[in-house]
């Protein structure tokens, strides 16, 4: 859970103010599939000599939250990579008719093979077909944070959401007979409190406030992976920038009338991240047997909301744009809580990541935003 969700309300508010194939050799389950090619060998696009295989099949993916907008280019990538993916999902027939993974846009050639399978957090169970199936999961659930404001039942979900998820998987890889070689595990730089004068670093401690103390229980409920002798990765990412949503698609849209929205005094300071780069990051965490741990998923160089929401009018307007400050007040008064999270500014490292070999396709805000404005 980043603050992007915090950032997407906030958005808003400156916005306003200005086919079925079974899986062979699987037992029958709640599996629906595309791609039905799944027993000839795919070939790694970036490396033709390199087929996506392990132990004389095709490596596969078990994510939950893949029909989130995270999980939707993560889904496209690794498809695109030779990968099989599964999607879990609490009605996987009428997901996969409705969930889309742009496969009408040039960009989007799969030779991977899409799934879908069930789970249901509340009744704690799983498809065992989906899990047997699996060599990596990518645990990516939880409940929007910027969905509602925070009251404390939408607090309480918000929490249990990512906890219970994980609960649920643990049970299950206690339980069932798998294979799975490492799970990769989302968190957030929510982790994080407000600047303390050096960038944050993934040994810091955890804040004391809401979003602090649930990605603390976050990564403490996926913790006991560690001990299934599974490889745990735990990616703390930053405010995400995507055009299919988030933060980004609503700071665009006071643009459309020619307004730049700065919130607060603009002067907090954003670790964001190019939706691409998580892809990628996800994927490198999965490939990198030496990976564990925890892992700030940020660029490497953190912008002012000030400096962000500028360089977006000047990609997107060119010099036609007016900068508005949306006052700090009226972000309390609409957000309530969340308007804390929105103002906060918090430098975050990305040198552990890039010690272990990443390497970010957008490190500066310039680049990143002229990506995603053409």
């Amino acid at each position: 859970m980043t603050n992007n969700g915090c950032l997407e309300q906030a958005a808003v508010v400156a916005s306003e103010t200005s086919g079925r194939n079974p899986i062979p050799g699987s037992v029958s389950g709640d599996f629906f599939g595309i791609n039905a090619n799944i027993c000839q060998p795919l070939m790694h696009p970036l490396n033709p000599s390199n087929t996506c295989t392990f132990a004389g099949h095709m490596y596969t993916v078990l994510i939950t939250g893949g029909t989130g907008m995270i999980g939707t280019a993560l889904s496209r990538r690794l498809l695109n990579e030779g990968y099989n993916v599964i999607i879990l999902s609490r009605n996987p027939k009428e997901t996969a008719a409705s969930h889309s993974l742009g496969a009408e846009r040039n960009f989007f050639r799969s030779s991977g093979n899409l799934f879908y399978s069930k789970w249901d957090v509340k009744r704690m169970s799983i498809d065992p077909t989906a899990l047997a199936e699996a060599d990596f999961i990518i645990h990516l659930a939880g409940a929007g944070v910027a969905a509602q404001r925070w009251s404390e039942a939408r607090k309480r979900e918000i929490l249990e959401s990512r906890t219970r998820s994980s609960e649920l998987l643990l049970k299950a890889l206690k339980e069932q007979p798998n294979k799975v070689k490492a799970v990769i595990s989302a968190s957030a730089i929510g982790f994080y409190g407000p600047d303390k004068g050096t960038p944050f670093t993934e040994e810091d401690t955890s804040a004391n406030d809401f979003l602090g103390t649930t990605c603390q229980h976050w990564e403490q409920s996926i913790d006991p992976v560690s001990a299934l002798n599974k490889r745990l990765v735990k990616m703390r990412l930053g405010i995400v920038l995507a055009n299919e949503g988030g933060a980004l698609k609503e700071f665009k849209k006071p643009l459309r009338m020619g307004v730049a929205a700065i919130l607060g005094n603009g002067n907090q300071m954003v670790s964001w991240v190019h939706i691409d780069d998580i892809c990628r990051a996800f994927i490198h965490a999965m490939e990198q047997e030496t990976m564990q741990g925890v892992f700030n998923l940020t660029a490497p160089s953190p912008v002012s909301n000030r400096n962000l929401t500028l360089t977006l009018a000047r990609n997107v307007n060119g010099s036609l744009f007016i900068p508005l400050k949306v006052p700090s007040f009226v972000l309390k008064a609409i957000l309530g809580e969340m308007s804390i999270e929105v103002l906060k500014s918090a430098t975050v490292s990305s040198r552990k990541i890039q010690a272990a070999g990443f390497q970010f396709q957008y490190p500066d805000i310039d680049q990143a935003l002229t990506h995603l404005s053409n």
